[in-house]
């Protein structure tokens, strides 16, 4: 059963018989954001071009180019430089993306034994930082030109608390420290 399936016929009516509410006013996903900041590459064009590449190949989607606002001269920043990368994902592409991040990706990252308590903000969102693109799948090691991270953040509609939050969390796979 894929995940979507999942919370619809599982995971909402226990949650709803749980904290006694309506289905409509529990926690449920809305977006999965994928930022990826270039910092040190930003001078070379190929790294730049091979990291939206494999971005759009993790995500399904393309990404959309941050470009810096204003130059300041501390950070080596000039006006219209890249700085990063963004992904947006909803619907699909977003269901796709969480399944195989909490089935596939976060089990192979090493030393891995749950994500921090304190990931989650004051608002239920879930931050999750990933040190390197390799540990996806989609990416093939010998073609890669350098290493990178990359930042995910679940945003969810209705969290009344942040501890209904981690249980939604919870519910979808993911594993807590």
């Amino acid at each position: 059963m894929r995940l979507r399936e999942k919370i619809s016929k599982e995971i909402s009516p226990k949650m709803a018989a749980q904290l006694k509410r309506p289905v409509l006013a529990l926690p449920r996903l809305s977006k999965v954001v994928v930022s990826v900041g270039v910092g040190p590459f930003r001078e070379r064009k190929e790294v730049l071009e091979a990291i939206s590449k494999e971005l759009q190949e993790i995500t399904s989607q393309k990404p959309k180019t941050n470009i810096a606002k204003k130059s300041i001269s501390g950070f080596k920043l000039r006006e219209g430089q890249t700085i990063g990368y963004q992904v947006t994902l909803r619907g699909k592409r977003m269901w796709d993306f969480v399944e195989r991040l909490i089935k596939v990706v976060l089990p192979r990252l090493r030393d891995f034994d749950g994500v921090s308590i304190k990931s989650i903000d004051k608002s239920g969102n879930l931050s999750i930082a990933i040190r390197e693109q390799i540990i996806f799948p989609e990416i093939k090691a010998d073609e890669i030109k350098e290493n990178w991270g990359l930042g995910v953040t679940f945003v969810l509609n209705n969290p009344y608390e942040a501890t209904e939050a981690k249980d939604y969390y919870s519910h979808l796979g993911i594993i807590f420290k």
